[in-house]
């Protein structure tokens, strides 16, 4: 982004992380966070199948960090001063990354959560800028492979 980030990105970043305390997207963050860790659309389908409080779940997290992106990737937020506090999203996207073409192709849209994918892989390379091997140490934390499909840069 080109633009400094202002107390209006501040206060964005502040309003986001009180839509995070809804006791129901706390239960699909806390459910996301310790179940999804599928690699193909075939798991993601048997994980959170439709109709699902599983289902619901997955939609209701990667929905708010798609909205999140679209914020970043249209100019409303400053992207770094949001990279020192979303690691959250970075994890959504990291999760989601190995099943992503199959979905889309499945959806029949090539452009699902392609906020995410774009904000998720500027993060990535900010990390990577800021602090080297901070994005390896990540992943291997939140139980993505370094080497996998998630773990890869763009």
């Amino acid at each position: 982004m080109d633009r400094e980030p202002s107390i209006e990105d501040a206060r964005l970043i502040l309003q986001l992380y009180e839509m995070r305390r809804d006791p129901r997207m706390r239960e699909a963050r806390a459910w996301f966070a310790s179940n999804f860790y599928c690699q193909t659309l075939e798991e993601m389908t048997a994980l959170c199948p439709p109709g699902s409080e599983t289902n619901a779940s997955a939609r209701m997290v990667s929905s708010y960090w798609e909205m999140v992106a679209s914020f970043i990737t249209s100019g409303v937020l400053n992207d770094e001063l949001f990279f020192q506090s979303g690691h959250e999203l970075l994890l959504t996207w990291a999760r989601v990354k190995p099943v992503i073409a199959g979905t889309r192709a499945a959806f029949g849209n090539p452009r699902y959560l392609g906020n995410l994918e774009e904000v998720g892989e500027r993060f990535i390379v900010y990390w990577n800028r800021v602090a080297p091997g901070a994005y390896e140490a990540f992943v291997a934390r939140i139980g993505v492979r370094p080497g996998s499909q998630a773990a890869t840069t763009s």
